[in-house]
């Protein structure tokens, strides 16, 4: 089972986030494995555990901030984000935080 969805342009990546975390941290599945864990320091006020979270993809896959945007969820601990890129070169990289 995987937590992402291929897409012509990219892909659309599960995700739950942790905020107000002690120690950030990206990788491994949420206990249902439907989705990437993905822990944050900061609060969920004013889309700030948002952005944080977008920016912690993008550097672990390598892209810009602005190639990682949350699709779905921005209110909730579970999130659809939308990574624009090649799904070839991602898929990898994804299964590498995932193990």
């Amino acid at each position: 089972m995987t937590c992402w969805r291929v897409r012509p342009d990219g892909l659309d990546l599960a995700v739950k986030v942790h905020p107000r975390a002690r120690r950030p941290a990206l990788g491994g599945l949420s206990p249902d494995g439907a989705a990437l864990r993905v822990a944050v320091a900061e609060v969920p006020e004013d889309g700030r555990a948002n952005r944080a979270v977008c920016t912690a993809v993008a550097r672990a896959l390598g892209l810009a901030n602005s190639a990682v945007e949350v699709l779905h969820g921005a209110g909730s601990r579970q999130k659809t984000l939308r990574v624009t890129g090649d799904p070839a070169s991602l898929a990898p990289l994804l299964e590498k935080l995932i193990a």
